[in-house]
């Protein structure tokens, strides 16, 4: 496994590299319920967005890309011929889902598998019951809750409401289904989506364990499939000679 986040502005209580913490310790959890290798902290993400604030490290797309790809084919080369990228960070979901694409630009011996553990729905719905909050997603009051859980000592509370985390909605005369870059700018120029004053340790550790369990299942099932690369085999058979594929 390859647990991801980056370096940005987590409101002004969380660290900077909340989103790596986070996504390393759902890993660690997952190995210690399905044994799995974890990759060291990859902290090199996708986060132009929030470049107008202090502390965002924002390498050059090219740099993300091949430093990713050369880092699978390094795990590969040395014999592990599956590889689940495990993302704690929503501005790496597309980044993500398109290097998992380009996979298939030419022939490789392994696999990539990608993820962003979620919850289960009776989890999801004890944090409901907990939360004193409905709105979020960026440093918000789950978000914090889970970094309470596992580095409380990162954590500065009484900064939580410094700056505001309301959705500006800057964007709103646009129609639904258009898609922007600037959008969470025009949302969240504070790079803060949420209220984090009601974060509380519980919350998190539902959180945290909640999604290591399903991380858990996802590496065993991972482990079992002995399709995945014989797919990939057959399909780079028949792009070498199109007009020869045969119908299945």
């Amino acid at each position: 496994m390859i647990p991801l986040g980056v370096i940005e502005k987590h409101g002004q209580q969380l660290p900077l590299g909340t989103d790596v913490y986070t996504a390393r310790e759902v890993s660690r959890r997952a190995a210690e319920k399905e044994y799995c290798i974890i990759f060291p902290y990859f902290f090199a993400g996708q986060i132009f967005e929030a470049k107008q604030q202090p502390g965002t490290i924002a390498y050059s797309s090219d740099l993300l890309f091949k430093l990713l790809d050369e880092t699978c084919r390094e795990i590969a080369r040395n014999g592990i011929k599956k590889i689940i990228l495990v993302n704690g960070h929503g501005g790496n979901t597309a980044w993500l889902q398109y290097f998992c694409q380009i996979q298939l630009e030419s022939q490789r011996d392994y696999a990539v598998y990608f993820t962003t553990p979620s919850v289960s729905q009776d989890v999801q719905r004890q944090i409901t019951e907990l939360r004193k909050t409905t709105v979020g997603g960026h440093a918000d009051e789950v978000e914090t809750s889970a970094m309470l859980a596992i580095r409380p000592d990162l954590v500065k509370m009484d900064r939580a409401t410094s700056e505001s985390g309301e959705n500006l909605n800057r964007l709103q005369h646009l129609p639904n289904g258009l898609y922007l870059g600037i959008r969470w700018y025009s949302q969240y120029p504070n790079h803060y989506a949420g209220d984090a004053r009601h974060a509380n340790a519980r919350i998190g550790e539902l959180s945290i364990e909640g999604r290591a369990q399903t991380l858990a299942n996802m590496i065993k099932a991972v482990k079992e499939d002995n399709v995945t690369i014989s797919l990939q085999n057959e399909f780079f058979k028949d792009a070498l000679n199109p007009l020869e594929t045969k119908a299945r």
